[in-house]
């Protein structure tokens, strides 16, 4: 069964922190790569974060080392770490999986992965 279930989003002031977490079904969690990606309306989705399954981690140029993320394989559960947001941050949040590995040119792309979570608004005021 796939699943990924995001929680964690929120309301902050500018400079605030959230944790986001997500957490997938066994297959899922295991199919490679699990991600990170944000979408504003009427944009595409955008890619924040990823890890690979050597624990190998991929971030965005606009994350300038705000953002962290993590997993817990005992948990199956994925984190994004989210420091120092800014208004600008406030996008829904999205989990995906499915992709093999978090290729340097492809972690990015929201083509390359199958599976979605519901998503996590995180709003950030000024």
């Amino acid at each position: 069964q796939v699943q990924l279930v995001e929680s964690g989003g929120g309301s902050v002031q500018a400079g605030g922190s959230l944790r986001l977490a997500c957490t997938a079904s066994e297959y899922t969690y295991k199919s490679g790569c699990l991600a990170w990606f944000r979408q504003i309306p009427d944009h595409g989705r955008q890619g924040v974060a990823a890890i690979d399954t050597d624990n190998s981690t991929r971030y965005a140029e606009f994350v300038s080392g705000r953002f962290t993320i993590s997993k817990d394989n005992a948990k199956r559960t994925v984190y994004l770490q989210l420091d120092s947001l800014k208004p600008e941050d406030s996008a829904m949040y999205y989990c995906a999986a499915g992709s093999p590995v978090c290729g340097v040119w492809v972690w990015g792309n929201p083509d390359e992965f199958d599976y979605w979570g519901q998503g996590t608004q995180v709003t950030v005021s000024s």
